[in-house]
């Protein structure tokens, strides 16, 4: 079967809506450097400068369910522009804080106006796109989730380097100056799917609690390396407490919830989310773990590290387009599972890599990587919305978009906390058979022998880090057997 073809309009209105996600996604990967920076600038400790990561997060969680309602309710294309103002709102904000509190509360702000913008890209798109190239065109979707990693550490690095932390958010300014042009100009109207529609709001502050209660337990999981601390123990039980009451609430809505339980009578669906919640994991725990490889174990500057990790963008890039069209050829399921394979094979050799390893290896190695999760993503994504109506994708959108963010919050802290846990328990170890004499070293090389056996225990922390991501990307074959195989239908039908 020939692949269709993208009208040239379609893909014009497509960049125009993947042009307004840039602006979010470069933020979020940039802010990581600037923490030293906020620190020393604003005087306050790295706990409380941590608040404008986290409150980030919690405020794009809180904004997810709205995006479904307000595009029942009004046109797709003002609900999107209001996103970019309310973000670019934020982001000047945030440029003239005069404190780290006021800093905050701005990022809130800019965390609600990516939590609608990032939804509103998915559903937007495919309403544009229609059914027959939905691959290529979540492909186009998955550009700006991996420019924002690649180059926003190196922009970041640069801007902190030779100006300042408030030029991270005065950079937003002319991005979402052009995309409100952009809008206003070469964007379609979008009719509401239901201008009757009544916003389930107790389902709403369900999903909210939810979001924000595990969201945040995790992070505070990341924070004392530990999900056993009592933070993370009480806001995992009130999310999971939520939850059942949203189940409850929804058998009782039916289609009018938030987000309806009839979704996951889909197969495709069910399979996607699960692979997107496993891929936070293989993704964002990777992207976390990569960079503090490179400066930690290889003695890299935050830009070069940057820099080194641009052959797996590479390989993100290259596989990109063919992912979208074997997506709509043959169906997710192949190619999650021959892509997760590829993620497995180059992910696991850094369980031996360490300071003394060729970085032309481990360039070889990043760019099969960046192939292998370049083709996880995109289909995973595509395959929420396998045959379901139309009026049914923005509330897929919000599941969908709801399942990824605690993911890539949960594969974050999980890589943290292991990697910290097995770091500490094995200085620890050291330093009492240090303590009791076991090591029979002379005085003038003992401070050698410590500093090399630290080294060590760090770079073994490391390679335990990157089996746990391997590991996780082998999981992902599991929901793989939930996902659309386009072949077998085909067979279906010629029968």
């Amino acid at each position: 079967m020939a692949t269709v073809k993208i009208p040239k309009s379609t893909l014009i209105v497509a960049w125009v809506i993947v042009f307004g996600a840039m602006a979010p996604l470069l933020d979020a990967t940039m802010m990581n450097i600037a923490i030293n920076s906020l620190v020393n600038d604003f005087h306050n400790s790295v706990t409380t400068v941590q608040w404008t990561i986290t409150c980030y997060m919690l405020a794009t969680g809180a904004a997810v369910p709205f995006s479904s309602w307000l595009l029942n309710k009004y046109d797709g294309k003002y609900v999107f522009l209001v996103g970019e103002l309310l973000f670019s709102l934020g982001s000047i904000l945030a440029a003239i804080s005069p404190n780290i509190q006021f800093l905050i509360g701005s990022r809130l702000i800019q965390g609600f106006a990516g939590g609608l913008i990032m939804p509103l890209l998915t559903t937007l798109l495919v309403q544009t796109a229609g059914a027959d190239v939905m691959g290529q065109m979540m492909a186009t979707v998955g550009l700006p989730m991996i420019i924002g990693p690649l180059l926003g550490p190196i922009i970041g690095g640069f801007i902190i380097k030779y100006l300042s932390w408030r030029w991270l958010f005065w950079i937003n300014i002319p991005v979402t100056i052009i995309s409100i042009i952009l809008i206003m100009i070469k964007m379609p109207h979008y009719r509401p799917q239901n201008q009757t529609a009544k916003l389930d709001f107790i389902g709403t502050t369900l999903i909210i609690i939810t979001t924000i209660t595990i969201i945040y337990g995790i992070v505070a999981a990341t924070q004392t390396a530990s999900f056993s601390n009592k933070t993370t123990l009480t806001c995992l039980s009130i999310g999971f407490l939520s939850i059942i009451l949203y189940i409850i609430w929804a058998l009782r809505l039916g289609d009018k919830a938030v987000m309806p339980l009839e979704l996951f009578s889909f197969s495709s669906f069910n399979g996607s989310v699960i692979g997107l919640f496993i891929a936070g994991t293989v993704l964002n725990g990777a992207m976390l773990l990569l960079p503090l490889f490179f400066q930690n174990v290889r003695d890299m500057t935050i830009t070069a590290a940057a820099i080194s990790l641009v052959p797996q963008g590479i390989g993100m890039l290259i596989s990109r387009p063919l992912t979208g069209r074997m997506t709509d050829k043959f169906g997710a399921k192949y190619v999650v599972a021959v892509s997760t394979i590829i993620t497995f094979i180059s992910t696991m050799p850094f369980y031996w890599i360490n300071q003394y390893t060729s970085y032309w290896i481990i360039a070889a190695l990043l760019l099969l990587r960046g192939i292998g999760t370049g083709g996880i993503l995109t289909p995973l994504m595509t395959d929420s919305f396998t045959n379901m109506r139309k009026k049914q994708i923005a509330n897929a959108t919000v599941g969908s978009r709801l399942i990824q963010n605690i993911g890539s919050a949960f594969g974050s802290a999980i890589v943290t906390t292991v990697v910290t846990a097995f770091s500490a328990n094995h200085v620890k170890n050291f330093q009492q058979r240090l303590k009791v004499g076991e090591y029979h070293i002379k005085p003038n090389e003992m401070a050698t022998f410590v500093h090399e056996h630290l080294l060590n225990i760090r770079v073994e922390s490391f390679q335990v880090g990157f089996l746990v991501i391997a590991i996780a990307s082998l999981l992902i074959l599991l929901p793989t057997l939930l996902l659309s195989n386009k072949t077998q239908l085909k067979n279906n039908k010629s029968m």
